[in-house]
């Protein structure tokens, strides 16, 4: 892979050694997966922020780097924590919330913002074309399908080491030729609600493995559908984007069908629980300015019933911005969170062995990283659940 002078110097370790342990790793991919050379980025947005997820040993790696001067050169975000400081932080060990909270200053230190959330794209929203270094998943596909951003699915490290140098071999998803579909998926089913949209991502990235879909026949969509379509998609399989507005007659590809029955059955699939729920978990992603609107709507004159908890995670930003919304969600009983989502936290250290939730993305992690049954159902239905 082709350095310039100054990237080699890097490399040397002349601008100490943070940047040079960086460079390599960049190096390092790039040499793995065939880049040419390395590609100035426009942000970076890092996973790996959790301290239920990370544990000690990344905490040992972000701490040498930020002691050896580490600094980002690009505007660099963070995914959700393990707790929101307010609802959540003190229902934890001290030394969960002290490791926690080391972990986000560790961070801010090298310059990178604590945005806490999954949907970097509501802070800030990338430029058409605009090269990233993106490591949140479900994030990867959202900018690549909806937004016209360039990013591959990074890891912790790379997304990391990118924001430290500034660059991302220039691999993957950041060459057109690369970019381009190789299935139609026609989508005969008529999806009732982002629940369905979630549950097709689940199929069919079971279905396409990394390979790139055309979805046709979608339709009555929204943006924060096709960020649930996004999310399903990123669990499931590793594809790094989709395309949804082109004609169905594009020839020459592979076609499949999806119909009514493989939706259901996909949500059927992901719901293990037939207990009553002890969470009812909305926001994974993070939830937009209106499904915040719409939560509230849904939500209103209602009153949370005893021994159920009611999650909505959002960006901290949102949450300010939707003080009318966030009122009457928590006047019913709800607890709108920020900086965290139900996934990366210790639920079940805090007693809750069911979950039902909207998302199929959370349906899909949470038996696994969370060790709980899940029930997947609709918005409506969450609420139902939740209030009287």
């Amino acid at each position: 892979m082709y350095l310039t002078s100054e990237e080699e110097r890097i490399y040397d370790g002349e601008y100490g050694w943070a940047r040079q342990a960086s460079m390599k790793i960049l190096v390092r991919l790039g040499d793995l997966f065939g880049a040419t050379q390395l590609e100035p980025i426009e942000s970076a947005h890092i996973s790996g922020v959790s301290y239920k997820t990370m544990g000690d040993a990344s905490l040992d790696f972000l701490n040498a780097l930020a002691s050896e001067g580490g600094k980002t050169q690009v505007i660099s975000t963070l995914n959700p924590a393990g707790f929101d400081p307010e609802y959540l932080a003190n229902r934890f060990p001290e030394e969960y919330r002290e490791k926690q909270l080391r972990i986000i200053d560790l961070y801010e230190t090298m310059g990178i913002q604590p945005t806490l959330t999954c949907t970097p794209y509501y802070l800030r929203k990338p430029q058409l074309s605009g090269h990233l270094a993106w490591a949140e998943s479900s994030a990867v596909v959202y900018a690549n399908s909806i937004l016209g951003s360039w990013t591959n699915r990074e890891g912790s490290p790379s997304s990391l080491a990118a924001a430290l140098v500034g660059k991302v071999p220039n691999y993957g998803m950041h060459q057109a030729e690369n970019r381009q579909p190789s299935l139609l998926i026609k989508v005969e089913a008529n999806l009732a609600n982002k629940t369905e949209f979630g549950a097709l991502g689940i199929y069919a990235g079971k279905l396409l493995k990394d390979r790139i879909p055309i979805f046709g026949g979608l339709s009555n969509y929204v943006n924060d559908d096709l960020k649930q379509l996004a999310a399903g998609l990123a669990s499931s399989g590793m594809t790094s984007m989709f395309y949804y507005s082109v004609p169905c007659e594009k020839g020459g590809l592979e076609t499949v069908s999806v119909e009514t029955k493989d939706i259901k059955d996909t949500v059927e699939g992901l719901s293990t629980a037939s207990e009553v729920p002890d969470l009812i978990f909305i926001g994974c992603p993070h939830c937009s300015l209106n499904e915040l609107q719409s939560i509230a709507e849904t939500v209103e004159g209602g009153k949370v019933k005893r021994g159920i908890e009611l999650w909505v995670c959002t960006p901290r930003h949102l949450k300010q911005k939707a003080a009318n919304y966030v009122n009457i969600i928590e006047k019913a009983g709800g607890h709108v969170l920020c900086d965290t989502c139900a996934i990366v936290t210790w639920i079940k250290n805090l007693g809750v062995n069911t979950m039902m939730t909207n998302s199929a993305k959370a349906a899909y992690y949470a038996p696994t990283l969370n060790e709980v049954s899940v029930t997947l159902a609709p918005l409506s239905k969450c609420v139902e659940a939740a209030c009287h």
